[in-house]
């Protein structure tokens, strides 16, 4: 089941790369597709980061909420080691060059050892 459902939320996207790229490149020095395809591009980005913050607040500080936002960080509940392996994967990334695949492997190997050595 699970590998239907990943499938399917991947195809439309590869469907749309593979068949919109030729189209795209054939519009490269057009201004009226450059124009509209920055735009996008910017949107995609702020996408993007707004996932990233989203999904740090609450893996970093899980008993927040909305209606206390910071109520995890201040009461204990803020993972520190989630905190220090995201800081150690960066550093990785953008210091040393670590690929993408690797610092994700390494970084859940070192959660399940963590999840393995705490009672």
């Amino acid at each position: 089941m699970a590998s239907v459902v990943t499938f399917f939320t991947f195809l439309p996207s590869l469907l749309f790369i593979l068949l919109g790229g030729p189209f795209i490149e054939t519009t490269h020095g057009q201004l009226k597709f450059a124009v509209p395809l920055t735009a996008i591009t910017a949107a995609v980005v702020g996408v993007i980061v707004n996932l990233a913050v989203f999904y740090a607040w609450h893996v970093w500080c899980p008993k927040a909420s909305t209606q206390a936002p910071f109520l995890g960080a201040f009461s204990g509940g803020f993972e520190r080691f989630a905190a220090a392996l995201t800081v150690t994967a960066a550093i990785a990334l953008f210091r040393f060059k670590v690929g993408v695949i690797p610092a994700i492997a390494a970084c859940g190997l070192a959660g399940v050892l963590r999840a393995f050595s705490v009672t």
